[in-house]
């Protein structure tokens, strides 16, 4: 289990860049969008846990979707990112590159002071 798994909150905070950015390279439905991040490596990850955000993402704007028919069943809907999720996306891993480097710079402070 990633420790993204075991913080609800860490990951709630980053799933959405994840789903955008994996959108990104390729449109998907739920959850085959799932496995993705699955072999991503979030193996833990529920579908549960994905679905509503595929859905805020889509109500904010930054996620378009359409219905293809599907050889085993229902219609899948397929997500796409916006130009505004792609925005997103780009201001979202710009934040994450920047808190990477506080972090790793208080972390290089409590090396030295031990």
């Amino acid at each position: 289990m990633s420790t993204f798994e075991r913080d609800p909150q860490l990951l709630k905070g980053v799933l959405p860049i994840l789903v955008i950015g994996l959108l990104g390279t390729a449109e998907s439905y739920g959850y085959e969008l799932v496995t993705r991040l699955q072999a991503a490596g979030l193996e833990g990850i529920a579908t549960g846990t994905v679905y509503p955000t595929l859905s805020r993402l889509e109500r904010e704007g930054k996620l378009t979707s359409h219905l293809v028919p599907s050889p085993s069943g229902p219609a899948r809907k397929y997500y796409r990112p916006t130009p505004a999720g792609e925005a997103h996306y780009r201001d979202a891993l710009a934040a994450w590159g920047d808190l990477g480097g506080v972090v790793h710079a208080v972390a290089a402070q409590r090396e030295e002071h031990q």
